[in-house]
Protein backbone atom coordinates (compact mmCIF):
# COMPACT_ATOMS: atom_id res chain seq x y z
CA UNK A 1 0.00 0.00 0.00
CA UNK A 2 1.21 3.41 -0.97
CA UNK A 3 0.59 6.87 0.38
CA UNK A 4 -0.09 9.96 -2.30
CA UNK A 5 -0.71 13.40 -0.67
CA UNK A 6 -1.77 15.80 -2.95
CA UNK A 7 -1.34 19.72 -2.08
CA UNK A 8 -3.83 22.81 -2.54
CA UNK A 9 -2.91 23.28 -6.17
CA UNK A 10 -3.55 19.80 -7.09
CA UNK A 11 -6.98 20.01 -6.02
CA UNK A 12 -7.26 23.82 -6.41
CA UNK A 13 -10.52 23.55 -8.81
CA UNK A 14 -13.05 21.00 -10.13
CA UNK A 15 -10.64 20.31 -13.30
CA UNK A 16 -7.82 19.26 -10.86
CA UNK A 17 -9.49 17.42 -8.79
CA UNK A 18 -11.02 15.50 -11.38
CA UNK A 19 -7.50 14.87 -12.25
CA UNK A 20 -6.44 14.00 -9.13
CA UNK A 21 -8.90 11.13 -9.32
CA UNK A 22 -7.43 9.81 -12.52
CA UNK A 23 -4.21 9.70 -10.78
CA UNK A 24 -5.39 7.78 -7.65
CA UNK A 25 -7.06 4.88 -9.89
CA UNK A 26 -7.98 1.97 -7.54
CA UNK A 27 -4.73 0.25 -6.44
CA UNK A 28 -6.10 0.31 -2.79
CA UNK A 29 -3.85 3.58 -1.46
CA UNK A 30 -4.41 5.84 1.26
CA UNK A 31 -4.73 9.52 0.31
CA UNK A 32 -4.11 12.35 1.99
CA UNK A 33 -5.61 15.65 0.91
CA UNK A 34 -4.97 19.55 1.39
CA UNK A 35 -7.14 22.03 1.24
CA UNK A 36 -8.10 23.75 -2.03
CA UNK A 37 -5.78 26.77 -2.75
CA UNK A 38 -6.88 29.38 -1.07
CA UNK A 39 -9.08 28.64 1.09
CA UNK A 40 -6.75 28.42 4.04
CA UNK A 41 -5.95 31.99 3.65
CA UNK A 42 -9.90 32.57 3.35
CA UNK A 43 -10.19 30.51 6.58
CA UNK A 44 -7.53 32.56 8.36
CA UNK A 45 -8.99 35.98 6.92
CA UNK A 46 -12.59 35.12 8.92
CA UNK A 47 -10.94 33.95 12.02
CA UNK A 48 -9.15 37.39 12.28
CA UNK A 49 -12.18 39.55 11.70
CA UNK A 50 -14.16 37.10 14.48
CA UNK A 51 -11.04 38.02 16.93
CA UNK A 52 -11.84 41.58 15.94
CA UNK A 53 -15.72 40.89 17.31
CA UNK A 54 -16.71 41.68 13.05
CA UNK A 55 -18.61 39.21 12.31
CA UNK A 56 -20.12 40.81 9.64
CA UNK A 57 -16.28 40.98 8.09
CA UNK A 58 -16.69 37.14 8.93
CA UNK A 59 -19.60 36.33 7.44
CA UNK A 60 -18.82 38.84 3.97
CA UNK A 61 -15.90 36.49 3.35
CA UNK A 62 -17.43 33.24 4.75
CA UNK A 63 -19.88 33.94 1.57
CA UNK A 64 -17.33 34.77 -0.91
CA UNK A 65 -15.56 31.99 -0.13
CA UNK A 66 -19.15 29.47 -0.20
CA UNK A 67 -19.98 31.38 -3.89
CA UNK A 68 -16.70 30.17 -4.67
CA UNK A 69 -16.85 26.23 -3.63
CA UNK A 70 -20.51 26.08 -5.49
CA UNK A 71 -18.85 26.95 -8.50
CA UNK A 72 -16.48 24.12 -8.23
CA UNK A 73 -19.44 22.11 -7.33
CA UNK A 74 -21.35 22.90 -10.61
CA UNK A 75 -17.91 21.96 -12.54
CA UNK A 76 -17.02 18.82 -10.50
CA UNK A 77 -20.13 16.79 -10.67
CA UNK A 78 -21.99 15.50 -13.98
CA UNK A 79 -25.35 14.12 -13.00
CA UNK A 80 -27.80 16.10 -10.95
CA UNK A 81 -28.21 14.06 -7.75
CA UNK A 82 -24.22 14.55 -7.27
CA UNK A 83 -24.24 18.52 -7.81
CA UNK A 84 -27.36 18.45 -5.68
CA UNK A 85 -25.40 16.23 -2.92
CA UNK A 86 -22.68 18.41 -3.24
CA UNK A 87 -24.06 22.07 -2.72
CA UNK A 88 -25.72 20.70 0.56
CA UNK A 89 -22.81 19.73 1.44
CA UNK A 90 -21.33 22.61 0.97
CA UNK A 91 -23.85 24.29 2.52
CA UNK A 92 -23.81 22.37 5.48
CA UNK A 93 -19.79 23.67 6.10
CA UNK A 94 -20.48 27.00 5.65
CA UNK A 95 -23.63 27.03 7.87
CA UNK A 96 -21.19 25.59 10.35
CA UNK A 97 -18.40 28.19 10.10
CA UNK A 98 -20.97 31.06 10.28
CA UNK A 99 -22.33 30.01 13.72
CA UNK A 100 -18.56 30.78 15.32
CA UNK A 101 -19.98 34.54 14.33
CA UNK A 102 -22.40 34.67 17.75
CA UNK A 103 -19.70 32.88 20.42
CA UNK A 104 -16.45 34.28 22.10
CA UNK A 105 -13.63 33.03 19.69
CA UNK A 106 -10.54 32.13 21.32
CA UNK A 107 -8.12 30.19 19.34
CA UNK A 108 -9.51 26.78 19.92
CA UNK A 109 -12.54 28.04 17.53
CA UNK A 110 -10.08 29.38 14.96
CA UNK A 111 -8.33 25.89 15.05
CA UNK A 112 -11.99 24.67 14.41
CA UNK A 113 -12.37 26.62 11.26
CA UNK A 114 -9.30 26.33 9.75
CA UNK A 115 -9.81 22.36 9.73
CA UNK A 116 -12.78 23.16 7.86
CA UNK A 117 -10.68 23.31 4.81
CA UNK A 118 -9.14 20.27 4.18
CA UNK A 119 -12.85 18.43 5.50
CA UNK A 120 -14.61 20.45 2.40
CA UNK A 121 -12.01 18.96 -0.25
CA UNK A 122 -12.11 15.41 1.22
CA UNK A 123 -15.60 15.13 1.40
CA UNK A 124 -15.47 16.71 -2.52
CA UNK A 125 -12.93 14.67 -3.32
CA UNK A 126 -15.36 11.57 -1.96
CA UNK A 127 -18.70 12.56 -3.71
CA UNK A 128 -16.74 12.33 -7.07
CA UNK A 129 -15.36 8.98 -6.51
CA UNK A 130 -18.76 7.90 -5.78
CA UNK A 131 -19.84 9.31 -8.78
CA UNK A 132 -17.31 7.60 -10.58
CA UNK A 133 -18.50 4.05 -9.32
CA UNK A 134 -14.97 3.76 -7.13
CA UNK A 135 -15.42 2.00 -3.76
CA UNK A 136 -14.01 4.68 -1.54
CA UNK A 137 -14.06 5.07 2.27
CA UNK A 138 -13.36 8.23 4.04
CA UNK A 139 -10.64 7.95 7.38
CA UNK A 140 -11.28 10.56 9.21
CA UNK A 141 -8.45 12.36 10.67
CA UNK A 142 -9.77 13.00 13.80
CA UNK A 143 -10.10 9.61 14.37
CA UNK A 144 -6.67 8.87 14.13
CA UNK A 145 -4.03 11.71 14.03
CA UNK A 146 -3.23 12.97 17.58
CA UNK A 147 -0.63 15.04 19.00
CA UNK A 148 0.96 14.61 22.66
CA UNK A 149 1.41 16.78 25.36
CA UNK A 150 4.22 18.42 23.97
CA UNK A 151 2.66 18.60 20.94
CA UNK A 152 4.40 15.80 19.04
CA UNK A 153 2.78 13.02 17.26
CA UNK A 154 1.51 10.30 19.22
CA UNK A 155 2.73 7.26 16.61
CA UNK A 156 1.60 4.37 18.88
CA UNK A 157 -1.49 5.86 18.93
CA UNK A 158 -1.68 7.04 15.35
CA UNK A 159 -0.62 3.34 14.63
CA UNK A 160 -3.40 1.66 16.34
CA UNK A 161 -6.07 3.82 15.55
CA UNK A 162 -5.60 3.42 11.49
CA UNK A 163 -5.01 0.42 11.52
CA UNK A 164 -8.66 -0.40 13.35
CA UNK A 165 -10.09 1.93 10.56
CA UNK A 166 -8.66 0.45 7.85
CA UNK A 167 -9.26 -3.40 9.09
CA UNK A 168 -13.40 -2.31 9.00
CA UNK A 169 -13.08 -1.43 5.35
CA UNK A 170 -10.45 -3.96 4.40
CA UNK A 171 -11.33 -3.74 0.81
CA UNK A 172 -11.89 -0.44 -0.60
CA UNK A 173 -10.75 1.02 -3.93
CA UNK A 174 -9.49 4.23 -2.63
CA UNK A 175 -9.01 5.56 1.39
CA UNK A 176 -9.19 9.02 1.30
CA UNK A 177 -8.28 11.24 4.50
CA UNK A 178 -7.41 15.04 5.79
CA UNK A 179 -3.76 16.61 5.95
CA UNK A 180 -2.56 18.79 8.60
CA UNK A 181 -5.49 18.83 10.69
CA UNK A 182 -5.41 16.76 14.39
CA UNK A 183 -6.44 16.30 17.52
CA UNK A 184 -4.35 17.39 20.52
CA UNK A 185 -3.92 15.26 23.85
CA UNK A 186 -6.97 16.92 25.15
CA UNK A 187 -9.14 16.04 22.44
CA UNK A 188 -9.27 19.13 21.04
CA UNK A 189 -8.90 19.69 17.39
CA UNK A 190 -5.42 21.18 16.63
CA UNK A 191 -3.20 20.85 13.48
CA UNK A 192 0.12 19.47 12.83
CA UNK A 193 1.85 22.48 12.48
CA UNK A 194 5.31 22.14 10.80
CA UNK A 195 4.58 20.38 7.02
CA UNK A 196 0.98 19.84 7.12
CA UNK A 197 -0.21 17.63 4.89
CA UNK A 198 3.29 16.22 4.15
CA UNK A 199 3.64 15.65 7.95
CA UNK A 200 0.58 13.40 7.60
CA UNK A 201 1.60 11.84 4.78
CA UNK A 202 5.04 10.89 6.38
CA UNK A 203 3.33 9.62 9.77
CA UNK A 204 0.80 7.48 7.57
CA UNK A 205 3.15 6.11 5.87
CA UNK A 206 5.31 5.02 8.96
CA UNK A 207 2.24 4.00 10.60
CA UNK A 208 1.23 1.27 8.20
CA UNK A 209 4.47 0.69 6.87
CA UNK A 210 3.82 1.65 2.85
CA UNK A 211 5.50 0.55 0.26
CA UNK A 212 6.04 4.35 -0.88
CA UNK A 213 4.88 8.01 0.27
CA UNK A 214 4.15 10.14 -2.92
CA UNK A 215 4.40 14.13 -2.49
CA UNK A 216 2.15 15.50 -5.21
CA UNK A 217 2.95 18.87 -5.89
CA UNK A 218 2.80 21.23 -8.85
CA UNK A 219 6.25 20.96 -9.58
CA UNK A 220 8.64 18.40 -11.16
CA UNK A 221 10.30 17.08 -8.37
CA UNK A 222 13.15 18.47 -6.23
CA UNK A 223 15.48 21.18 -8.38
CA UNK A 224 19.45 21.69 -8.10
CA UNK A 225 18.73 25.05 -7.99
CA UNK A 226 16.23 27.86 -7.17
CA UNK A 227 14.33 28.45 -10.91
CA UNK A 228 12.87 31.64 -9.91
CA UNK A 229 16.93 33.28 -9.81
CA UNK A 230 18.57 30.52 -11.89
CA UNK A 231 17.92 29.63 -16.17
CA UNK A 232 18.45 26.23 -17.06
CA UNK A 233 17.78 24.00 -13.42
CA UNK A 234 16.51 20.64 -13.51
CA UNK A 235 15.19 17.89 -11.10
CA UNK A 236 17.70 15.98 -8.53
CA UNK A 237 16.44 12.14 -9.11
CA UNK A 238 18.08 10.76 -6.03
CA UNK A 239 18.57 12.19 -2.89
CA UNK A 240 19.18 10.72 0.79
CA UNK A 241 16.91 11.85 3.64
CA UNK A 242 19.46 14.25 4.99
CA UNK A 243 20.46 15.90 1.85
CA UNK A 244 16.59 16.63 1.26
CA UNK A 245 16.64 17.83 4.92
CA UNK A 246 19.16 20.38 4.37
CA UNK A 247 17.77 21.39 1.31
CA UNK A 248 14.15 22.09 2.52
CA UNK A 249 15.75 23.75 5.90
CA UNK A 250 17.69 25.96 3.74
CA UNK A 251 15.60 27.51 1.50
CA UNK A 252 13.88 24.58 -1.36
CA UNK A 253 10.31 25.27 -0.32
CA UNK A 254 8.46 21.92 -1.85
CA UNK A 255 8.95 20.22 1.16
CA UNK A 256 9.30 21.07 5.17
CA UNK A 257 12.17 19.80 7.05
CA UNK A 258 10.78 17.72 9.70
CA UNK A 259 7.86 16.28 7.82
CA UNK A 260 9.77 13.49 6.25
CA UNK A 261 11.27 12.08 9.58
CA UNK A 262 8.91 9.39 10.17
CA UNK A 263 9.84 8.08 6.74
CA UNK A 264 13.52 8.43 7.59
CA UNK A 265 13.24 6.14 10.89
CA UNK A 266 10.73 3.48 9.22
CA UNK A 267 13.13 3.23 6.05
CA UNK A 268 10.30 4.17 3.81
CA UNK A 269 11.03 6.03 0.21
CA UNK A 270 9.75 9.51 -0.51
CA UNK A 271 8.51 10.42 -3.96
CA UNK A 272 8.42 14.05 -5.03
CA UNK A 273 5.69 13.82 -8.28
CA UNK A 274 4.66 16.62 -10.48
CA UNK A 275 0.70 16.25 -10.47
CA UNK A 276 0.33 18.07 -13.83
CA UNK A 277 3.04 16.42 -15.24
CA UNK A 278 2.40 12.74 -13.84
CA UNK A 279 4.69 11.05 -16.05
CA UNK A 280 8.10 12.99 -15.01
CA UNK A 281 10.16 11.27 -12.71
CA UNK A 282 10.21 13.52 -10.47
CA UNK A 283 12.54 13.05 -7.17
CA UNK A 284 13.16 9.93 -5.11
CA UNK A 285 14.32 10.43 -1.59
CA UNK A 286 15.84 7.07 0.54
CA UNK A 287 18.13 6.28 2.43
CA UNK A 288 20.50 5.50 -0.36
CA UNK A 289 21.76 8.07 -2.57
CA UNK A 290 24.13 8.59 -5.81
CA UNK A 291 27.52 9.06 -4.66
CA UNK A 292 30.39 11.48 -4.89
CA UNK A 293 29.53 15.24 -6.40
CA UNK A 294 27.19 18.32 -5.61
CA UNK A 295 23.52 17.45 -5.72
CA UNK A 296 21.68 20.37 -5.08
CA UNK A 297 22.03 24.38 -4.28
CA UNK A 298 19.38 26.06 -1.87
CA UNK A 299 19.12 29.64 0.00
CA UNK A 300 18.18 31.05 2.59
CA UNK A 301 16.83 34.39 3.23
CA UNK A 302 16.64 37.10 5.95
CA UNK A 303 19.26 35.98 8.17
CA UNK A 304 20.83 38.20 10.51
CA UNK A 305 24.67 37.30 11.56
CA UNK A 306 25.89 38.03 15.06
CA UNK A 307 29.28 37.98 16.34
CA UNK A 308 30.80 38.19 19.80
CA UNK A 309 34.30 38.95 20.59
CA UNK A 310 36.21 38.32 23.92
CA UNK A 311 39.65 38.07 25.01
CA UNK A 312 37.87 36.46 28.28
CA UNK A 313 37.29 33.70 25.20
CA UNK A 314 40.97 32.67 25.39
CA UNK A 315 41.23 29.11 27.43
CA UNK A 316 38.09 29.84 29.03
CA UNK A 317 35.49 26.81 29.97
CA UNK A 318 32.04 27.19 29.80
CA UNK A 319 31.84 30.48 27.43
CA UNK A 320 29.57 28.93 24.50
CA UNK A 321 27.66 27.37 26.95
CA UNK A 322 26.93 31.02 28.55
CA UNK A 323 26.25 32.12 24.62
CA UNK A 324 23.59 29.63 23.58
CA UNK A 325 21.98 29.96 26.67
CA UNK A 326 21.14 33.41 25.51
CA UNK A 327 19.36 32.57 22.39
CA UNK A 328 18.02 29.57 24.53
CA UNK A 329 16.31 31.97 26.99
CA UNK A 330 15.12 33.64 24.11
CA UNK A 331 13.25 30.96 22.55
CA UNK A 332 15.85 32.10 19.18
CA UNK A 333 17.17 28.73 17.55
CA UNK A 334 20.36 29.44 15.76
CA UNK A 335 21.39 28.11 11.77
CA UNK A 336 25.02 28.37 11.03
CA UNK A 337 27.91 28.67 14.16
CA UNK A 338 31.53 28.98 13.42
CA UNK A 339 34.07 29.73 16.01
CA UNK A 340 38.11 31.36 16.63
CA UNK A 341 39.66 31.42 19.66
CA UNK A 342 38.43 35.18 20.76
CA UNK A 343 35.15 35.23 18.78
CA UNK A 344 31.73 33.48 17.59
CA UNK A 345 29.47 34.44 15.00
CA UNK A 346 26.40 32.73 14.25
CA UNK A 347 23.07 33.28 12.36
CA UNK A 348 19.40 33.26 12.91
CA UNK A 349 15.87 33.53 10.62
CA UNK A 350 13.96 35.21 13.66
CA UNK A 351 14.89 39.25 14.48
CA UNK A 352 11.96 39.30 17.34
CA UNK A 353 14.35 39.08 20.35
CA UNK A 354 16.92 40.52 18.76
CA UNK A 355 17.50 43.90 20.90
CA UNK A 356 17.30 41.48 23.83
CA UNK A 357 19.78 39.16 22.81
CA UNK A 358 22.18 41.12 21.96
CA UNK A 359 21.76 43.50 25.33
CA UNK A 360 22.70 39.98 27.14
CA UNK A 361 25.62 39.20 24.73
CA UNK A 362 27.43 42.13 25.44
CA UNK A 363 27.99 41.16 28.92
CA UNK A 364 30.59 38.76 27.56
CA UNK A 365 32.09 40.56 24.97
CA UNK A 366 31.92 43.18 21.93
CA UNK A 367 28.84 42.65 19.66
CA UNK A 368 28.48 43.15 15.93
CA UNK A 369 25.29 42.34 13.72
CA UNK A 370 25.06 42.30 10.31
CA UNK A 371 21.29 42.40 8.78
CA UNK A 372 19.71 41.23 5.09
CA UNK A 373 22.45 38.08 4.69
CA UNK A 374 21.60 35.11 3.27
CA UNK A 375 22.66 31.27 3.79
CA UNK A 376 24.03 29.78 0.26
CA UNK A 377 23.41 25.59 1.05
CA UNK A 378 25.74 23.38 -1.11
CA UNK A 379 24.33 19.73 -0.66
CA UNK A 380 25.62 16.51 -1.83
CA UNK A 381 28.06 13.54 -0.81
CA UNK A 382 30.10 15.73 0.79
CA UNK A 383 32.52 12.90 2.77
CA UNK A 384 35.70 14.56 4.44
CA UNK A 385 37.68 11.96 3.25
CA UNK A 386 37.06 12.80 -0.64
CA UNK A 387 39.08 16.00 -1.26
CA UNK A 388 38.25 18.69 -3.96
CA UNK A 389 34.19 19.39 -3.15
CA UNK A 390 35.40 22.55 -1.05
CA UNK A 391 38.13 23.95 -3.43
CA UNK A 392 34.91 23.63 -6.27
CA UNK A 393 32.58 25.42 -3.94
CA UNK A 394 35.03 28.55 -3.22
CA UNK A 395 36.25 28.46 -6.86
CA UNK A 396 32.97 28.95 -7.79
CA UNK A 397 32.06 31.92 -5.35
CA UNK A 398 35.53 33.12 -5.46
CA UNK A 399 34.39 36.66 -6.40
CA UNK A 400 31.40 36.80 -4.31
CA UNK A 401 32.15 37.75 -0.48
CA UNK A 402 31.94 35.04 1.88
CA UNK A 403 31.12 36.33 5.95
CA UNK A 404 31.04 32.83 7.24
CA UNK A 405 31.56 29.30 6.14
CA UNK A 406 30.18 26.10 7.90
CA UNK A 407 31.07 22.30 7.17
CA UNK A 408 31.50 19.45 9.28
CA UNK A 409 28.31 19.35 10.75
CA UNK A 410 26.77 17.35 8.40
CA UNK A 411 28.69 14.94 5.52
CA UNK A 412 26.24 16.61 2.95
CA UNK A 413 26.21 20.05 3.41
CA UNK A 414 28.57 23.40 3.38
CA UNK A 415 26.67 26.38 4.35
CA UNK A 416 27.90 29.85 3.30
CA UNK A 417 26.73 33.18 4.65
CA UNK A 418 27.18 36.44 2.09
CA UNK A 419 25.03 39.50 1.84
CA UNK A 420 21.65 39.14 0.21
CA UNK A 421 22.78 41.35 -2.79
CA UNK A 422 25.04 39.23 -4.07
CA UNK A 423 22.62 36.27 -3.23
CA UNK A 424 21.35 35.43 -7.73
CA UNK A 425 25.12 36.15 -8.54
CA UNK A 426 26.27 33.16 -6.18
CA UNK A 427 23.66 31.28 -7.44
CA UNK A 428 24.20 31.16 -10.95
CA UNK A 429 28.26 31.00 -10.65
CA UNK A 430 28.17 27.69 -8.35
CA UNK A 431 25.24 26.09 -10.95
CA UNK A 432 28.01 27.16 -13.74
CA UNK A 433 30.69 26.20 -11.96
CA UNK A 434 29.31 22.54 -10.43
CA UNK A 435 26.67 21.78 -13.01
CA UNK A 436 27.97 22.20 -16.13
CA UNK A 437 30.77 20.89 -17.98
Amino acid sequence: MKVLKFGGTSVGSAERIQHVARLIGGECNIVVLSAMAGTTNSLIEISEYLYKKNPDGANEIANRLAVQYYEHVNGLFHTAEYKQRGKEMVGRFFDYIRTFTKDLFTLFEERVILAQGELISTGLMHLYLQEQGVDVVVLPALDFMRTDKNSEPDPVYIREKLLALLADSPKADVYLTQGYICRNAYGEIDNLQRGGSDYTASLIGAAIHAEEIQIWTDIDGMHNNDPRFVEGTAPVRRLHFEEAAELAYFGAKILHPTCILPAKLNNIPVRLLNTMQPDAKGTLISNATDKGGVKAIAAKDNITAIRIKSGRMLLATGFLRKVFEIFENNQTPIDMVTTSEVGVSCTIDNRKRLDEIVDDLKKYGTVTVDCNMVIVCIVGDMQWQRPGFEADIINALKDIPMRMISYGGSNYNVSILIKADDKQRALVSLSNYLFKS
